[in-house]
């Protein structure tokens, strides 16, 4: 990796990175901005009648959007939001689009992961799923109702604009519960729909607004947090740049003495893991790079669970630490606050086994940070979860990428 080393080379690099996604950004949400805000309200109204957000996916990267978009609506971590039924589909029961067809009802949300040209299982069932009455998004042309395709060539930085979208999707469609007489079928307003996540939508008012004036507001909110992501990535890359160069040093020697990559992560952050695995085993076939040995923590339920229920939550890392990693490993860990204990346990015991430990981390970087228990620390600083997300999916692209660079 020697044209990479020196600390400017990997500065200039990550610069044109971080410029490629401004741009891209940029245009997307001053595009879709408007429509962003009116599928929210679209969005609303489903859940209002008792409908379900089903996401569905294939391929390896697309499953790890299925399984996050899901998390983030079933689990909201705004503390006073409602949370809203979801569910993934990739395959696991058999054929997608049989799935599909056994689970979509008439007042669901579908939204598709995937490109058309692999994806023709999901163009299927996104067509059962129109043909039934579900609202249907998409990010690529696979025939749904509401298409929001990044306007990039570069599968990383559509991935980051994706995840941006839905979690955008996620945080404002609770606007419109919190303002009477704008859902059609709606349920009964709640109290705890408001107050203590309100300091998030600055362009709301407690008080009633008409449809127009909300949209206009909700648009205004989706501007400002794609800018926020925005200078988080800034933030996150500048200051990691020597860092990121030598974990990617120390990745790319640990897969040319034949070693492997390990990642682990809870909630959101679980579902990134699975898509740094995925971006190493599966590679973007227009890049040209070799698919790399690595190895997805978080997804075999039957470990977590076994050992969450017979030992606690804190060992579900650390044990399959001890069954799979070896000297000279790579073993990444996500977390957005930096303090949860099966992440902190799985890098202790890395370090006993002498595993290289990469550690992507929100806020201050927690008790990662404070002590110094990983060898290569990658801080987002920001305490809002899905900025923190969104960033370090560009961190880890990031780090994908120059581990190839040499």
């Amino acid at each position: 990796m020697s044209s990479l080393r020196s600390a400017s080379g990997t500065r200039e690099l990550l610069e044109d990175r971080l410029e490629q996604r401004r741009v891209a950004q940029s245009a997307f949400f001053s595009t879709e901005s408007e429509r962003i805000a009116r599928l929210c309200h679209r969005m609303a109204e489903r859940f209002a009648r008792g409908g379900r957000l089903i996401a569905a996916g294939l391929a390896p990267a697309a499953r790890s959007d299925v399984r996050h978009v899901a998390v983030e609506f079933v689990h909201p971590v705004i503390v006073g939001k409602r949370a809203l039924p979801a569910l993934g589909l990739a395959g696991e029961s058999g054929a997608l689009m049989h799935e599909l067809e056994l689970t979509v009802e008439p007042d669901d949300i579908v939204i598709a992961f995937g490109e058309p040209s692999a994806e023709r299982q999901l163009e299927a069932g996104v067509s059962t799923a129109r043909a039934r009455g579900c609202l249907t998004i998409a990010f690529a042309q696979l025939g749904a109702e509401w298409v929001l395709e990044p306007p990039s060539p570069d599968p990383f930085v559509r991935q980051e604009l994706v995840e941006t979208t839905y979690h955008v999707l996620w945080e404002l469609v609770h606007v419109f519960f919190e303002h009477r007489g704008l859902l059609e079928g709606r349920t009964e307003r709640r109290e705890h729909d408001v107050g203590a996540s309100s300091f998030l939508y600055p362009f709301l008012a407690e008080r009633e607004h008409d449809l127009d004036a909300v949209l206009a507001d909700v648009r205004a909110s989706v501007l400002m947090k794609a800018d926020e992501v925005h200078e988080l990535r800034v933030a996150t890359l500048q200051s990691a740049a020597a860092v990121l160069a030598e974990a990617a040093t120390a990745t790319r020697r640990c897969f040319d003495c034949g070693g492997r990559l390990l990642a682990l992560g809870n909630g959101g952050s679980a579902t990134d893991a699975t898509d740094a695995v995925a971006d190493f085993v599966a590679p973007p076939a227009q890049f040209g790079w070799p698919a790399r040995r690595a190895l997805d923590l978080v997804a075999d339920t039957a470990i977590i669970t076994a050992l969450a229920n017979d030992i606690g939550t804190e060992a579900i890392f650390a044990r399959q630490v001890i069954a799979h990693g070896r000297t000279g490993d790579v073993l990444v860990a996500l977390s957005t606050s930096g303090n949860s204990l099966s992440v902190l346990d799985a890098l202790a015991e890395a370090r006993r086994r002498e595993l290289v430990t990469i550690a992507l981390v929100g806020y201050d970087g927690g008790q990662v940070a404070a002590g110094q228990l990983a060898d290569h620390i990658v801080i987002t600083p920001s305490q809002h979860i899905p900025r923190i997300q969104e960033a370090q999916a560009t961190a880890y692209h990031v780090l994908r990428e120059l581990v190839e660079l040499g």
